[in-house]
């Protein structure tokens, strides 16, 4: 290969994340030309093991190699002394440090934000998480699909009354790399100008409800519910079932659960003895309906106690409505409510990204056209003469204001 200086190379990343958001965050780092170093176990990171369509490929699946170019790999048992010891030096020189562990682990391994900012104060530090670093849901799992039922999205499409068709792909877990990959960028430029890195934090709830941004505003400023029509207006790569699924009173979202305790759990003797990583392939269509047939026979909330107090991944199915009065939702400050000078008080989607020293905030609702021409052309250098030959001209325009 040949050497080349990207945008970003002379910038090193420790990578110490794992499955989708964390690496494709870290890969787009490295494909602006960052030194990416892949921190793993040393038995291989989890995605190494785990196929996508059971595409196993050679010696590396495609789902790892999808996620992984540009990167070095470093594989270390961060559990021992001496592991953690290396990485603690390697950290001394590194620019960004990037992980996706569960709330909690990053301190137990000792490689949390305080611990490592002390070594490197300049040391841009990104955790990505499921649904935040705190709140209600913290333990709950951060898996694509659960996240698209919980962000309100699924209701958007489909026919009225039948199961929400979930997105094509992994969009929940892609939004929230593009985000972090977004949040590291812009603490880089930060530290550009003032020499001091800092924490910044992503979740996969955040990231998929900001994503929505035009269809919730139009929900929570236009007051215009969701309503599905009659016909559809709208993932073959993974195991049965999986999906959006009708209960006796609504929707949830199931996971492929282990299939023996499912069928356990909802009475349907021939899961016993399936095998899930064969079964679930050659017989997913039938899974899935026996599934379906069985989980309209209790409500939302008993499913749902039920399967999360055996393990088996669950999530509700939420519309916008639901969605925001969700107290995770509540906790995050995902919506933020201001004043807007023609539109008056409105409520929408915030800032999916958390600086520890650069918070966002609005400082201006959307502007009319042209309404700071004169503002933006004064401060380029234009004379006031000249400003106003070009309004004269038609070559700039000015909004009217009260």
């Amino acid at each position: 290969m040949t050497s080349k200086r990207n945008v970003l190379s002379g910038y090193r990343v420790l990578d110490c994340s794992i499955a989708m958001a964390g690496p494709l965050a870290a890969q787009r780092l490295g494909d602006l030309g960052a030194d990416v170093v892949k921190v793993e176990p040393v038995t291989g990171e989890w995605q190494r093991h785990v196929a996508a369509g059971g595409a196993g490929g050679n010696r590396i699946n495609v789902s790892f190699l999808s996620l992984n170019r540009n990167k070095r790999s470093l594989s270390v048992n961060l559990k021992d002394p001496a592991g953690k010891a290396l990485l603690l030096d390697l950290v001394k020189t590194a620019d960004v440090f990037l992980q996706n562990y569960r709330p909690g682990v990053a301190q137990r391994l000792g490689v949390d934000y305080e611990t490592l900012s002390a070594i490197n104060p300049r040391l841009v530090y990104c955790s990505m998480s499921g649904y935040g670093e705190s709140g209600p849901y913290t333990n709950h799992p951060g898996q694509d699909l659960i996240l698209q039922g919980l962000s309100g999205a699924m209701l958007s499409a489909g026919r009225e009354g039948e199961a929400p068709t979930p997105a094509g792909q992994y969009l929940v877990d892609a939004v929230t790399a593009y985000t972090a990959f977004e949040g590291v960028l812009a603490a880089l430029l930060h530290r550009e100008r003032t020499g001091e890195g800092q924490l910044v934090q992503v979740n996969m709830l955040d990231a998929i409800t900001t994503l929505q941004m035009q269809e919730l505003s139009v929900y929570t400023v236009a007051g215009k519910p969701q309503k599905r029509s009659s016909e559809p207006h709208a993932h073959v790569y993974i195991r049965s079932p999986y999906g959006a699924f009708a209960t006796r009173d609504g929707f949830i979202i199931l996971a492929f659960p282990p299939l023996k305790r499912l069928g356990e759990l909802i009475g349907e003797p021939s899961f016993l003895t399936m095998n899930d990583e064969v079964d679930s392939w050659s017989r997913r269509d039938e899974i899935f309906a026996k599934t379906r047939a069985k989980l309209t026979e209790r409500t939302s909330a008993e499913w749902l106690e039920l399967f999360r107090a055996n393990d088996i991944w669950c999530g509700p199915v939420y519309g916008y409505e639901d969605l925001l009065k969700d107290p995770q939702i509540a906790h995050n400050g995902t919506f933020v409510t201001y004043d807007h000078p023609t539109e008056g008080r409105v409520t929408t989607p915030g800032f999916p990204i958390k600086f520890s020293k650069t918070p966002s905030s609005v400082e201006r609702g959307a502007p009319l056209a042209g309404e700071h021409t004169r503002e933006v052309l004064a401060e380029a250098g234009y004379a006031p003469d000249k400003i106003d030959a070009l309004l004269a001209s038609g070559v700039v325009g000015e909004a009217e204001t009260a």
